[in-house]
């Protein structure tokens, strides 16, 4: 889960760069009376109407994918696994702890190893060396 969420991260993050990038390629409506003169998108890989649809097409295509990876990561950061139901389908209960009654006999008549309770508090007791 952590690589996937990585990932979208990347992607996320290159798609807001290059929309970034494409807008500032892009020139505004008052550009066209510049290019009329000379200076402008006439001159340029596309022609002078093709650049401004592939740069508009690909700041969408773009956008899309960074507000679909922005979903994505919503999703993914409020997901929250449930514990499996197990084999039957009920879920398991928790395993109850039963106390022991302590003895009110004084400790120096019984030995600590004899005494469930002393045993489970020292857990290393039972085994040999």
């Amino acid at each position: 889960m952590l690589y996937l969420k990585t990932l979208i991260i990347v992607v996320q993050l290159l798609s807001a760069l290059g929309v970034i990038g494409l807008v500032l390629l892009q020139h505004g409506k008052g550009a066209d009376m510049g290019a009329a003169f000379g200076s402008g998108a006439s001159g340029s890989l596309f022609g002078a109407s093709g650049s401004a649809n592939f740069l508009s097409r690909t700041t969408a295509v773009l956008a899309t994918v960074f507000f679909v990876s922005t979903l994505a990561l919503t999703y993914l950061g409020s997901y929250h696994a449930k514990p499996s139901a197990g084999v039957l389908g009920a879920a398991a209960p928790a395993p109850v702890v039963a106390s022991a009654p302590v003895a009110s006999a004084p400790a120096a008549s019984a030995p600590a190893a004899a005494s469930p309770v002393a045993a489970a508090s020292n857990p290393g007791n039972d085994v040999p060396k």
